[in-house]
């Protein structure tokens, strides 16, 4: 595999269906969203609650996460880095939510992960309070409850937009609490996070036109010397794809797309000898 990941270059999805599988295209007037490929199903606002009680494994929370199998990235616009997950550079510690607890101010962002799951984002608010997208809703839940028995960390530095006041961004997510379904501008907690705290169009479901090239790149970085990129045209349509990857892990991305160039290599063996023959 190490000699496949060697020849991952650059890649763009224009000849891949751009359907959005949770529906959200159906009245889109800006037209299709290009560049994407949806091969994944459900994101995080699809998990089930909790049904056991909170002293129901107790334990279970204050596992260690390895984040080990994290895929590192860095996403542009243009030139310019947008967003970056190092988790050499970063502190990308987790917590129990006691610990989070003590460490949250209103307007922090927290995320919280778990092995083979999507990320979930929130929005603290303070009171122990935080605002979330779950399960096509915007809610006011506590954060233990918000949790789900995940650790958490606090992920301010991730992307590199300027912030809004503190006050700004609780109030953005407190607006919102109660809007749900076809009302919902964001197709993911971490979109509906980042957009209460700066405040961007472009973390919204049609928040952008979509013409010309596509503007957004997705460095995904397998080794200082080993790396692949996506291109996007929309910043959720990225979004969509690197929560994807949180979701399955580093080695499962690097099976992917060793997978994918074996795939390539034997479709143009194949045309090669059929125009010979």
């Amino acid at each position: 595999m190490g000699n496949q990941v060697e020849k991952l270059t650059h890649l763009t999805y224009d000849n891949v269906p751009t359907a959005d599988p949770n529906g959200f295209d159906t009245e889109d007037e800006l037209g299709p969203r290009i560049g994407v490929s949806y091969i994944f199903s459900a994101d995080d606002d699809e998990q089930e609650e909790r049904v056991d009680g909170p002293d129901k494994d107790q334990n279970e929370e204050e596992k260690q996460y390895d984040n080990c199998n994290e895929l590192e990235c860095v996403v542009y616009y243009r030139d310019e880095s947008v967003y970056e997950k190092n988790l050499k550079l970063s502190d990308m510690s987790t917590y129990s939510t006691e610990n989070l607890l003590n460490k949250c101010i209103p307007g922090d962002l927290v995320e919280f992960v778990a092995t083979g799951q999507y990320p979930h984002w929130v929005v603290y608010v303070g009171d122990f309070q935080v605002v979330h997208l779950h399960r096509a809703e915007i809610k006011n839940n506590f954060l233990t409850d918000a949790s789900q028995g995940k650790r958490g960390r606090i992920v301010n530095g991730l992307y590199k937009f300027r912030a809004l006041p503190p006050e700004v961004v609780v109030q953005n997510a407190v607006q919102q609490v109660g809007t749900r379904d076809r009302e919902l501008y964001w197709r993911n907690s971490e979109c509906f996070a980042a957009w209460c705290r700066f405040g961007k169009r472009e973390f919204k479901i049609g928040g952008e036109i979509r013409i010309g090239k596509q503007p957004y790149r997705l460095k995904m970085l397998f080794s200082e010397k080993k790396s692949h990129v996506l291109e996007f045209q929309s910043f959720d349509d990225l979004i969509m794809e690197k929560r994807r990857n949180d979701q399955i892990g580093r080695d499962a991305v690097t099976q992917e797309l060793a997978n994918h160039l074996n795939a390539t290599d034997a479709e143009i063996k194949d045309d090669f000898h059929q125009s010979v023959n």
